[in-house]
């Protein structure tokens, strides 16, 4: 199997770890495999969630040289997971897929998580063992991000999960989810132009990095996430004038270390991590979530205004009929689309990519490099 990039490439189902190749790859169907492998055997972990330890390790016999980690990411909406094969420095990923969870609903913004939050979390994490164990995986890395982090029993969170399922839970602060995001991107792009602006939008926080030469030049986590706009403002349906400017104020102002950051600086091209981006290119292309995978993807200006503009004026209804959209992202879309035109007007934005990398490709790309 072969996908040409130009003059760049991913041959025979691998990507190499320094490739900068900006293709496309289509998946078969939702959650399925980007790459298998079929030519290696494995075998099944003989004890695959051990009761405590920083990172669960499985004990696998395995019958080549190969490495495969697991990484969770138990973000405030949704939790991940991604399987990846290791081969020096090219890698092949298994499997991609994510289950909501919604930790922010209901107590978000009080710094609390809630015992249904509880239980989601549990549910989800024990469906993603289900899936290690069907794959099998020498490593797993559970990673928790804001809902967590703020939340004032985040300690009985974790030791519930732990207990639960057997996975111990790593709580990262903002800057080091800001790094691992900027890992995943590198690891997508291979060199990025000087200037870029990372943004990842998320439920509990939004992140931002600034590029010089392919390496971090400035970053910033803002607790400012989807789940915390939605649990902050209630919304009409479609969200009225007054609300919009409301929650543009509220971006804006909590925003005002970005915008001194780069006051008079030209931003070369922004650079969409997952999440929301996904769900912008889904729209554009009109494709469904989960069935088509992309490593890079232009997003042409005009159509980012088009389709930000109609789903900004959309009804809930609208949106639950649109083929591309994401029952997850319903309603938090229209503020992620807000704040994604604010960004574009403030910093006058001309380039806009989308990745599908983010954090748990940064947790990959530092497993390859050391």
């Amino acid at each position: 199997m072969r996908f040409d990039c130009g003059p760049r490439s991913i041959a025979n189902g691998i990507i190499h770890a320094n490739s900068p190749c900006g293709g496309m790859l289509s998946m078969v169907s939702h959650n399925l495999s980007v790459f298998k492998s079929s030519e290696k055997s494995f075998i099944q972990p003989t004890h695959a969630f051990p009761q405590s330890g920083a990172i669960s390790i499985f004990k696998l016999r395995i019958k080549t040289d190969e490495m495969r980690l697991a990484v969770i990411d138990l973000g405030t909406n949704t939790c991940n997971l991604l399987i990846a094969e290791q081969d020096g420095k090219n890698y092949h990923l298994l499997y991609q897929g994510k289950v909501g969870v919604k930790l922010g609903k209901g107590g978000i913004n009080k710094q609390e998580l809630t015992p249904e939050a509880f239980d989601r979390a549990i549910s989800a994490l024990n469906r993603h063992k289900r899936t290690i164990a069907d794959i099998g995986a020498d490593r797993v890395v559970t990673i928790a991000t804001s809902a967590v982090r703020d939340a004032d029993n985040n300690a009985e969170f974790a030791s519930a999960l732990r207990e639960a399922t057997g996975l111990e839970l790593t709580i990262i602060s903002g800057e080091e989810e800001a790094r691992l995001i900027f890992g995943g991107v590198l690891l997508a792009f291979g060199f990025l132009p000087n200037n870029s602006l990372i943004m990842d939008i998320g439920g509990g926080s939004n992140e931002f990095i600034q590029t010089q030469n392919s390496e971090v030049y400035w970053k910033e986590s803002f607790p400012l996430g989807m789940a915390r706009v939605v649990e902050r403002f209630p919304l009409s349906d479609p969200i009225l004038p007054d609300e919009r400017l409301a929650i543009e104020h509220w971006f804006d102002e909590g925003m005002s270390k970005l915008w001194q950051q780069l006051n008079g600086t030209a931003v070369s091209r922004l650079i969409g991590c997952s999440g929301a981006f996904d769900t912008l290119a889904d729209l554009i292309d009109q494709t469904a979530p989960g069935t088509k995978a992309r490593i890079t993807q232009d997003v042409d200006m005009n159509d980012f205004i088009r389709i930000t503009d109609e789903i900004i004026r959309s009804t809930k209804a609208q949106r639950e009929h649109m083929v591309a959209m994401e029952s997850l992202r319903i309603e938090m879309i229209v503020p992620s689309f807000i704040l994604m035109q604010l960004v574009v007007k403030r910093l006058k934005i001309t380039k806009i990519t989308q990745t599908d990398f983010a954090l748990r490709e940064g947790v990959l790309r530092d497993w390859i490099n050391h």
